[in-house]
């Protein structure tokens, strides 16, 4: 039988991290599973499994002891999935230095130790690197410059890896989600909740109204789009930038003054 593939996420206690980590286990997969906070990795491994890394994907100090462990444990590292990732909230002129500083750590820092720590590894074995980046890589959402900024930044980080490493065998592609059922949007939600007096998934409605599919994913559905992307399925991309957002990018905002005419005619 072939050795079971070592999968490592960041990320992993909650949101996309957590439904790939899921995901991984049911495929029989070597899970190493890494975060900041504790206690929904240990959650998570008493369901399925893995070993857990407490520490910060941003600090390349922490990541000397990860790949130490990683190595001794399972002796191979197949994919990196760099789940991890924050909000960047504010204009230019509302974000303080130390909230710039912020938004770059946790969305581009955090995938660029990540990757630059599992390079050894991987190369050992022509492994697979995935980003989540987002939406907010393509196009600027509004009051979020720090986000906005490092996500563009992830899939430069993402070609150039591709470029440097393929070749040596190994893949490197990112995942572009649009709003997805997370805590973390489930957060960004309660501001339209308040100001229209809705309730969640009624915030969610308003949020997909102009999206062609109509509705925010699953966690679970991105999860799989990363599962792909890291699958002999997917053996000849690249580089690539794959858009998981229910059509939303490709929507002709001029035109939606047009639209919402016609909806009102019907």
């Amino acid at each position: 039988m072939p050795e079971p593939s070592t999968v490592v996420i960041t990320g992993a206690g909650t949101g996309i991290g957590a439904a790939c980590a899921r995901l991984y286990a049911a495929e029989g997969a070597n899970l190493v599973l890494i975060g900041r906070r504790r206690e929904p990795l240990e959650q998570l491994s008493e369901e399925i499994g893995g070993l857990v890394l407490v520490g910060d994907a941003a600090c390349p100090a922490t990541w000397d002891g990860f790949v130490a462990q990683i190595r001794q444990r399972f002796g191979r590292l197949d994919v990196l999935l760099a789940c991890a990732g924050g909000l960047g909230q504010g204009s230019v002129t509302d974000t303080s230095p130390s909230a710039w500083e912020a938004a770059l750590r946790s969305n581009l820092d955090s995938a660029f130790y990540s990757a630059r720590a599992c390079l050894p590894l991987l190369m050992e074995s022509a492994g697979n690197i995935v980003f989540v980046a987002s939406i907010a890589s393509l196009a600027a959402g509004p009051q979020v410059c720090g986000y906005t900024t490092a996500k563009h930044a992830l899939l430069g980080l993402s070609r150039s890896l591709a470029r440097d490493y393929g070749p040596r065998g190994m893949r490197v592609n990112a995942v572009c989600p649009g709003w997805v059922r997370t805590p973390m949007a489930d957060e960004e939600m309660q501001a339209l909740m308040q100001f229209h007096g809705e309730n969640l998934q009624q915030a969610y409605a308003r949020a997909c109204a102009d999206v062609p599919l109509g509705r925010p994913a699953s966690a679970e559905e991105i999860a799989r789009v990363c599962r792909f992307l890291a699958s002999a399925d997917a053996s000849i991309i690249t580089g690539a930038t794959l858009v998981a957002d229910g059509g939303s990018s490709i929507v002709d905002v001029p035109t939606l003054a047009f639209s919402r005419m016609e909806q009102a005619n019907a």
